[in-house]
């Protein structure tokens, strides 16, 4: 009986980020160093928002001028060597997957996307940091997933983002993507101003169902792309997904599920959406666009993540320039 007693004792004061990690790989979504060697994930995602916010911070001054020095008046190579210092950074920190993004404006530019993720993984070569180390991130449009295919088959793994239909995921499956990082909080935020509401119970939140029913879709078809939930609102979201492959969560959630104790219940189960009655779609082109086009929020969403990941490149470039023309 005395035996048993501690065991139950811890078991009562585990925390939720404890209880995620048993069912999910949990990852860091932030630029910000220090938040990410805090929580020890298991690996860490970046993206032109959360590097821009980053670089403006003096502790992380030093890798901005690095990235100045070393791209001697060229915004474009000081820009991709700065994402590249903060990634190099980050891998020191956690074991697995770095994502480094590609520029957004480059969404629907299949070649130049291609050139610009072999660019990136060079810069990394440079710094010693091998490609499995690292996942190229792209926006999920036909191009961008059409350069993931090129890319895959170069052995440069590569991080579909801006998920926000089956369509998008099934395409990216199909052309062997390592991940795709569906965007929870977004897909609720776009369902909540159409439907005039606060909010919706966890089990029914749109950006919940959303990655269940694609986690469910590649576990009934055997597919081997990861999928990563994304852009979370709530710490409800979360749980509401524990079981997902992985998890990527920004520092101020993983705060409120680290004071957290309740108990972490797995949602989303392989072995079962093996047995669903799921039926196959087969994804071209056509069928690509046409399923987006019958999908407004997620055309919506696509469109408006794209053009903001490049308004905060734009940002991050005005920065650069400031500091070359000290220079």
């Amino acid at each position: 009986m005395s035996d048993d007693a501690p065991a139950s004792k811890k078991q009562k004061t585990e925390s939720q980020v404890d209880g995620l990690k048993a069912l999910t790989t949990i990852v860091a979504d932030t630029g910000n160093i220090e938040a990410i060697a805090k929580f020890k994930p298991q690996d860490a995602t970046t993206n032109p928002s959360l590097i821009f916010k980053a670089a403006t911070m003096p502790e992380y001054a030093k890798l901005v001028d690095d990235a100045v020095e070393y791209g001697k008046g060229d915004v474009e190579v000081i820009m991709d060597k700065l994402a590249v210092n903060f990634g190099t950074e980050i891998t020191k920190i956690v074991p697995g997957y770095v994502s480094t993004e590609v520029d957004a404006r480059l969404s629907f530019d299949t070649e130049t996307t291609i050139k610009k993720a072999r660019r990136i993984i060079e810069l990394y070569k440079e710094a010693g940091i091998d490609k499995s180390r690292i996942l190229i991130k792209i926006a999920s449009t036909w191009e961008g997933i059409q350069a993931a295919k090129v890319l895959e088959k170069e052995g440069i793994t590569c991080n579909l983002t801006l998920i926000f239909s089956i369509a998008q995921a099934i395409a990216v499956a199909e052309v062997g993507g390592t991940l795709i990082s569906p965007f929870v909080g977004r897909i609720m935020d776009w369902y909540k101003k159409n439907d005039g509401v606060d909010g919706y119970e966890p089990a029914n939140d749109p950006g919940v169902k959303s990655v269940t029913k694609i986690y469910n879709y590649y576990k009934k078809h055997g597919y081997k792309t990861i999928v990563m939930g994304a852009s979370f609102r709530n710490t409800e979201e979360i749980l509401e997904l524990a079981g997902c492959d992985r998890l990527t969560i920004a520092p101020a959630l993983l705060e409120k599920l680290t004071a957290a104790t309740d108990p972490v219940e797995k949602k989303l189960d392989a072995e079962k959406a093996a047995e669903m009655d799921t039926a196959k779609i087969d994804m071209d082109e056509k069928t690509f666009r046409w399923m987006m086009n019958e999908d407004a929020m997620a055309t919506e969403k696509l469109a408006e993540g794209i053009r903001n990941f490049s308004k905060d490149i734009v940002k991050l470039e005005n920065i650069i320039k400031e500091k070359t023309v000290k220079n």
